[in-house]
């Protein structure tokens, strides 16, 4: 039997047992500017399931979090326009650092050091099982797709576009 690798808590996994929620964990070899085709390759799942965690900012520069798959981009324009904005951009990579309390490449919705609204998109919450950052370079955890909502109050948008 394979022994399974221990990962060390994080804010995102003390979060989520806070919480009571199931979840299992997948680490991974963490590739530089590898994204989520990488982690996908790595787990063997679909990228479509694996949710990367975005943080952006509005045209006042308060932070907001953007849940989308793996293998999609956001539309800005759509997301100011459906959260009520008049313009929303991805943040500088120490800005989203600071708001969030993680690295990029290793950012969770889950334990954040400031509290962020989070949008995510609504066809995440269709599917069976999500993959999302666990809130390190190289972690992701598989939960049901309810728990951003339950736990998270994410507010679903529609702001996808094709890659």
């Amino acid at each position: 039997m394979a022994k399974k690798e221990h990962v060390s808590e994080t804010p995102a996994t003390q979060f989520l047992r806070k919480h009571g929620v199931a979840f299992s964990e997948h680490p991974y070899e963490y590739e530089e500017h590898g994204g989520t085709a990488v982690s996908a390759r790595e787990l063997g799942v679909d990228e479509h399931h694996v949710v990367k965690t975005l943080v952006m900012q509005d045209e006042t520069a308060r932070p907001l979090i953007v849940l989308m798959h793996g293998d999609r981009k956001v539309s800005t324009k759509n997301l100011a326009r459906q959260i009520g904005c008049k313009s929303v951009e991805p943040c500088k990579h120490e800005v989203a650092n600071r708001h969030s309390g993680f690295l990029v490449g290793g950012t969770s919705p889950f334990g954040t050091r400031k509290a962020m609204p989070v949008y995510v998109e609504e066809t995440i919450l269709a599917l069976d099982k999500i993959y999302i950052n666990g809130g390190r370079r190289g972690y992701l955890v598989g939960i049901a797709p309810q728990v951003l909502t339950a736990t998270l109050a994410a507010k679903p948008v529609h702001c996808a576009l094709e890659d």
